[in-house]
């Protein structure tokens, strides 16, 4: 595997484990930093531990390990916006990202009082 290609390769599994550094990443996989430091300098990963990170994560080894396909294999065809968005935000700043989730926050609650009025308009009715 070359050097780039064992980047993507950490890239990938730092978002399946939401993990933002190196340190976070070995914490995720329960492997020393001196571990994942060694698979840098041989550039390779273990392909049992790719596998089990793959079907903890239900996402297919062709995403995981090139890059190609879905990263989520039991999802419709359609979810392939979910992975593009999950990268994206992985390039925001910190402050950016926090923004992002207090909207969607945000729009959780609108939608859950949304639900609430509705089910109350429909007791009403009865």
């Amino acid at each position: 595997m070359s050097t780039h290609g064992l980047a993507a390769v950490l890239t990938r599994l730092k978002l399946l484990t939401d993990a933002q550094t190196d340190a976070e990443l070995s914490r995720a996989l329960s492997v020393s930093p001196q571990t994942l430091s060694s698979w840098k300098v041989r550039e390779s990963i273990p392909y049992s531990l790719c596998i089990d990170i793959a079907k903890k994560h239900a996402c297919s080894l062709d995403w995981l390990l090139l890059g190609q396909a879905e990263h989520n294999a039991a999802a419709p065809s359609d979810a392939g916006w979910e992975c593009d968005m999950l990268e994206r935000l992985r390039t925001l700043s910190p402050s950016d990202r926090q923004a992002i989730l207090l909207l969607i926050k945000d729009k959780q609650r609108i939608q859950q009082l949304e639900q609430q009025l509705s089910e109350l308009g429909g007791a009403a009715r009865a």
